[in-house]
């Protein structure tokens, strides 16, 4: 067991299962409806705690009822809220889900009205307690404070960071991360038309760090500190029933393997078999 301090979002998620996608200016009923908690990093604390591991969730929550929501779900997963910066208005983000029966996918409608996690918060927890720490890549210039303290005083503790959304100025956060994990959104974005293309291209200008990119149907692609590609066939369920937060899961089975000691082709096949279980169930209960 291992204690993991995950930095990033949690949400309340309102999830409208249909049975299609709803076409513009088209009113559909909705065959089922579900309020949970989600969130990048939020998630992934969750299935760290399913994982076996000592899982500390750090960010903002407001005092209202769906704060409260949040806040009793992530104790219920066992999650660590030592860290948790509370404040006394506001709203906890919320996103507007809608979950295809048809094909398993989701459109999300996201609204937040809530402060970021400051750096001034992140200081004050001990760091030195944890064997791992890892970042939502958002809220950039705090977050990039926040990295730059934990290598001054956990120089040895390994450091993640999500690279899921597009966001000017990320990359600056970068070279203070051991191991990177980049969606195939933001690879895109860069220009890349494959996930190899984008390591094999990004890594000259990333060499002490290990990188993943995550590719859909094609499954994980993975770049070693010594240039060697690696990858990992997607594990596909038999039926593609929910696939709300398998980018949360393959992260948190990265980590898990990771911070065991595995290494990184080992990492990227067992993160790519837990992501494709969760899209053949609902939810993120009972993974393991």
């Amino acid at each position: 067991m291992s204690r993991i301090l995950v930095v990033g979002n949690a949400t309340l998620d309102i999830i409208n299962v249909v049975e299609q996608y709803p076409q513009e200016d088209q009113e559909v009923r909705a065959q089922a409806q579900h309020i949970n908690r989600g969130g990048n990093a939020a998630n992934t604390a969750v299935v760290l705690a399913q994982l076996g591991h000592r899982c500390s969730w750090a960010g903002t929550l407001a005092k209202e009822a769906d704060g409260i929501l949040i806040r009793e779900d992530l104790q219920q997963h066992s999650v660590d809220l030592d860290a948790v910066h509370t404040v006394s208005t506001g709203k906890v983000p919320t996103s507007y889900i809608s979950l295809s029966r048809e094909n398993g996918s989701r459109t999300i409608v996201h609204y937040r009205d809530l402060p970021e996690y400051p750096a001034e918060q992140f200081i004050r927890i001990p760091l030195d307690e944890f064997d791992w720490l890892h970042f939502e890549g958002r809220n950039l210039e705090e977050i990039a404070k926040m990295m730059r303290h934990a290598r001054q005083v956990a120089a040895n503790t390994p450091v993640s960071l999500e690279a899921e959304k597009v966001r000017a100025g990320i990359e600056k956060l970068f070279p203070l991360a051991d191991v990177v994990m980049f969606s195939s959104d933001y690879a895109k974005h860069r220009g890349a038309t494959s996930a190899k293309e984008f390591l094999q291209q990004f890594g000259t200008q990333q060499p002490d760090a290990r990188l993943t990119c995550t590719w859909g149907e094609e499954g994980a692609y993975g770049l070693e500190r010594d240039g060697r590609l690696l990858h990992a066939p997607a594990s596909a369920p038999a039926e593609v029933v929910d696939t709300l937060g398998a980018g949360d899961v393959f992260n948190a089975g990265l980590i898990d393997q990771l911070v065991r000691g595995e290494q990184l082709d080992v990492a990227l096949n067992g993160a790519s078999a837990l992501a494709g279980k969760k899209c053949g169930v609902y939810g993120l209960d009972n993974l393991v």
